[in-house]
């Protein structure tokens, strides 16, 4: 199969391609060259902007095409006119493409931010997922039933960028008193940034074409057994002050999703997505422990100073410790 990723070199994406190259597929990367540029050499690698022209393409022609980037109409837009050939495309959306998160169960089916879309192309937490849609809307008016809408939920494992899971792990698997937000049983949602590749490469081989919500079933995991499982494999004695959501929320303002990522106490849906239809499919998920254990074997690779790109850095957490003390 010739296949085009539009990213590939940075986190599902260089999954993806990983995967894809040892499949046997002959694949084109096209990017910009600033991340993961000597990733690949077995790949033919293009480099352009796809927010400008993807004309470094070429009359180039390609079976299948993975968007691993597409966050703007426009582009969305120019990509598939221009890939209009291609026998498959798979846009990677995002379950923020949803419209309301008050609800736990949502399937493909549940209700979509719906139009007008955002006259913009700044990204932000409130136009995010209305871009999204508008780009879905973008890819199935081109490619109809040759188009696959991946929704996953948070991407997690080794080479992420964010932080957001990585914290999580690396600060109970570092010892002392952590603090985390109540309660310990509250459900974490999320897919392994590999399974998604392998999911996604799946429906490009069968050209399989629909919308599927990707993340692990609800109910898996929650936020104190991935918090074990984190200081189990790293053999820490890490223990755990579960502090009062209000009471951090009071503490912190906005800035707790920083500081605690992939809590959103607001949105009591955002963790209990529906994925039978992508399992149906073809979604096959890896134990969460074998995801922690490959993601903090990856994470000692790195630099180890603080701050993270997300969560709470040291002096933070114990001042925050200090003073939950002191109120309870």
């Amino acid at each position: 199969m010739k296949l085009l990723v539009i990213g590939g070199t940075q986190f599902s994406g260089r999954a993806l391609t990983e995967r894809a190259l040892t499949r046997g597929h002959e694949v084109t990367l096209f990017h910009r060259g600033k991340n993961g540029a000597d990733l690949f050499p077995e790949a033919e690698h293009v480099l352009g902007d796809r927010g400008e022209s993807l004309e470094p393409l070429g009359g180039r022609e390609f079976d299948a095409v993975v968007d691993t980037c597409g966050y703007v109409p426009r582009s969305v837009g120019s990509a598939v006119e221009r890939l209009h050939g291609a026998g498959w495309y798979g846009f990677i959306s995002s379950i923020s493409a949803f419209g309301d998160f008050s609800m736990p169960g949502m399937t493909e089916t549940s209700q979509l931010h719906l139009p007008p879309f955002p006259d913009t192309e700044e990204i932000t937490e409130t136009t995010y997922g209305p871009l999204k849609v508008a780009c879905e809307e973008q890819v199935t008016a081109a490619f109809g039933d040759r188009a696959a809408l991946i929704r996953p939920g948070y991407i997690v494992g080794p080479n992420d960028p964010t932080d957001r899971f990585t914290y999580w792990l690396r600060r109970a698997a570092s010892g002392g008193e952590m603090l985390a937000p109540a309660p310990p049983d509250q459900p974490i949602q999320f897919v392994d940034a590999r399974d998604l590749a392998a999911f996604v490469l799946h429906l490009a081989e069968t050209a399989t074409g629909g919308a599927f919500n990707v993340v692990h079933p609800a109910g898996t995991t929650t936020l104190g057994a991935l918090i074990g499982l984190a200081r189990a494999e790293a053999g820490a004695d890490t223990s755990v002050e579960w502090a009062g959501g209000d009471w951090l929320g009071e503490q912190l303002g906005e800035d707790k999703y920083d500081a605690f990522p992939l809590w959103v106490p607001e949105e009591p849906g955002s963790h209990l997505f529906d994925p039978a239809h992508a399992i149906a499919a073809g979604l096959d998920l890896r134990p969460v422990a074998e995801t922690v254990r490959d993601t903090l074997t990856w994470d000692r690779t790195r630099e180890q100073l603080w701050p993270m790109k997300a969560g709470l850095d040291p002096d933070r957490e114990a001042a925050l410790l200090a003073a939950w003390r002191v109120q309870g």
